[in-house]
């Protein structure tokens, strides 16, 4: 049987490291993220010169924006999770994946293996969308394999010697849906008889990104008030856990509705509203948190963050949730009513099928 792999590659400027790997994108699990693993291969210069070369995890997380840094000051945390040293090589037992064994046999002796375990409390890969024309660096969480050359893995690397090469945290959607979403809110009014009664219910709680969102609403008027429309919402909350006041929210996906109504005293409406929240509908939007860097062609809406406590929480650069939310509208003087309810947006986990490409990024 013949496997053949998707292998991604790049060479340093001055075409004396190269640094191969299989995937860029790896699941977090929750209790355990996949082991980052490459090949590193070293020109016959470097390893006759018996060059140090350095493989490390960073962590990339920009909380402000780039244009207000001034005099010194940096709204950026860059962190080294691991730190590998590849050349000389070290004596640690490595668990080799087929692609290195298959790589070290065909990329000769100069090609060196290394395996790096991502902490599981660290965030996942989300970053807020800007605008169209900001060139500058985007808010949000994002990681690097480094490879580099130097004396010691803190010696400042060389621009010609070192590669970055950006890679993904990603969460996939759990294998059982949880328990059926539903809430019930009620409004009474002063100086009024009765109470408005507001029933909302998903048909699941689980939902794949581009899966249409059913939402049935159920409005029983035992008041003296007239409801005049219905307005449905999918909101995305993003909690930059770094700030105490880092919380706030977009509307993604809405719909109005006036069918059946005005619905008078004593009425009652029955409907389903559906919603279908997409980064198509809001790529122009700054705030949006987006899935890994916002330049690649695959991004779509940042995924749900599923955290194991909450005392894990403070870890997660930023914790993004979504919530369905309805509101009913009594005119000026009735105010409204709203009711809402939290659902997880994630992708499916898929199934790896090994491809015979080899794409290389310079």
């Amino acid at each position: 049987m013949v496997v053949n792999f998707k292998v991604f590659k790049k060479v340093a400027p001055n075409n004396m490291v190269t640094l191969y790997m299989n995937r860029r994108e790896f699941v977090d699990s929750i209790t355990q993220v996949e082991p980052i693993d490459g090949i590193v291969v070293l020109d016959d210069e470097y390893v006759r010169q018996n060059r140090k070369v350095f493989v490390q995890l960073i962590c990339n997380f920009r909380y402000g924006r780039e244009d207000d840094e001034a005099m010194g000051l940096r709204f950026q945390k860059e962190l080294i999770l691991v730190s590998n040293q590849v050349y000389p090589e070290q004596k640690v037992e490595m668990q080799l994946t087929k692609m290195q064994e298959r790589l070290l046999k065909k990329l000769g002796s100069n090609a060196f293996p290394f395996v790096m375990e991502m902490p599981p409390s660290s965030p996942a890969s989300v970053v807020l969308q800007q605008r169209a024309q900001d060139e500058s660096q985007p808010c949000g969480v994002q990681y690097f394999v480094k490879v580099f050359a130097g004396e010691s893995d803190c010696d400042r690397s060389h621009r010609r010697s070192t590669i970055t090469l950006g890679i993904r945290k990603i969460q996939y959607a759990p294998t059982k849906q949880g328990v059926q979403p539903c809430t019930l809110v009620r409004k009474d009014f002063l100086l009024s008889p009765g109470e408005l009664e507001l029933e909302v219910t998903l048909d699941k709680q689980l939902y794949y990104h581009g899966e249409k969102i059913a939402i049935n609403i159920c409005v029983r008027n035992n008041s003296n008030k007239i409801v005049k429309k219905v307005k449905a919402m999918v909101q995305q909350g993003i909690d930059i856990v770094l700030f105490q006041n880092g919380q706030f929210r977009n509307t993604i996906a809405h719909s109005e509705s006036s069918e059946g109504c005005p619905l008078n005293p004593g009425s009652s409406l029955q409907k389903v509203m559906y919603l279908v929240p997409n980064l198509a509908a809001n790529c122009d939007r700054a705030g949006v948190a987006v899935e890994g860097d916002i330049k690649h062609k695959e991004t779509s809406l940042a995924s749900t963050t599923l955290i194991a406590g909450q005392d894990t929480r403070d870890a997660f650069g930023i914790i993004v949730s979504y919530a369905v939310k309805v509101k009913l509208f009594l005119g000026a003087l009735g105010g409204e009513l709203c009711a809402e309810l939290p659902f997880i947006l994630m992708h499916p986990k898929p199934s790896r099928k090994a491809q015979p490409e080899i794409e290389v990024e310079n």
